[in-house]
């Protein structure tokens, strides 16, 4: 099922079975900021990008390695060399992502990031490495930016899509295919936002951070909320913009965010995580911050 009925996709999720594959993943990919600075092009349609004099590419450098470390104490964690020419490829589960026995290669919005799609070494590393099937999506009209524009709960095969310019519908049935889900619901964005997974996380499988502001629709939020309750935080505006809705679960007792999200994370939207046996793990970002994504969009899943 694809769809925009909320009431018909509430329906298939809170009957689909924890049983449909790992809720988080067994490993990540990274790629590194080289030649870190402003995309010009991202930015038309990304108002978390900062100005090009905010870009601190020796910092962003710096905290990135140190966020690999980090993640590695709880998944194995490899990282690809950047490259000048693909300035936003920091952000590398937009254009490359798997699910068993696969792999998927997104269509980018921006020519500056469908080059990202080309790189041999990514690719091969997924087919020859790793053996997966390839599923290339990046040569088709559509937009669909992966697992920014879509965010899955892998323990029930349930997806949550938010349509924008870096999205379409025709992107979004696409990715329902390329990943096998069971159920997927299409929502808008609320203009100005550009991925799903700023305004939302879904953290192992049973619980979720939902950021309204960023929906269109504040009745798809407060579903989606309802969904995982009471394992659910509903983002204030401060959080909202902090990042805090750009999170992930590591492992089935852990969610990481920037440093700054954490920061304005409330003590009782702590509190929500903690009862979801959630340990609430954060990395300084503030340099990569200034390229309008944080730490969930720097991190690729291998399933």
């Amino acid at each position: 099922m694809i769809t925009r009925d909320l009431d018909a996709f509430s329906a298939a999720a809170r009957n689909a079975a924890s049983d449909f594959g790992p809720a988080t993943a067994h490993a990540a990919f990274l790629v590194a900021p080289d030649g870190f600075s402003l995309a010009e092009q991202s930015a038309q349609d990304n108002a978390y990008m900062a100005d090009a004099a905010a870009f601190d590419a020796a910092r962003a450098s710096a905290q990135h390695r140190e966020l690999q470390r980090a993640i590695s104490r709880v998944v194995p964690a490899i990282c690809f060399a950047g490259n000048p020419e693909t300035p936003d490829a920091v952000f590398p589960n937009n254009v490359f992502g798997t699910a068993a026995g696969r792999y998927v290669v997104g269509r980018m919005r921006h020519p500056v990031r469908q080059r990202e799609a080309t790189r041999g070494d990514i690719r091969a590393f997924f087919r020859d490495v790793l053996g997966r099937r390839e599923i290339d999506l990046s040569a088709q009209a559509s937009p669909c930016e992966l697992t920014g524009a879509l965010v899955i709960d892998r323990a029930r095969g349930l997806g949550f899509c938010g349509l924008s310019e870096r999205c379409d519908e025709a992107g979004a049935r696409l990715m329902h295919e390329a990943f096998g889900l069971r159920a997927t619901l299409m929502f808008d964005l609320a203009a100005g936002e550009y991925h799903t997974n700023v305004v939302l996380a879904v953290l192992a499988g049973r619980a979720a951070v939902v950021c309204p502001r960023g929906f269109a629709d504040a009745a798809v939020a407060d579903a989606i909320a309802h969904l995982y309750a009471p394992h659910a935080v509903v983002c204030s505006d401060a959080e909202h913009a902090a990042f805090a809705g750009n999170c992930i679960a590591l492992s089935q007792d852990s969610v990481w965010m920037s440093a700054a999200a954490g920061a304005a994370l409330t003590p009782a939207h702590r509190q929500v995580l903690a009862d979801a046996g959630l340990r609430l793990e954060t990395v300084a970002l503030d340099a990569i911050e200034a390229a309008g994504g944080s730490l969930r969009c720097c991190i690729g899943e291998i399933y």
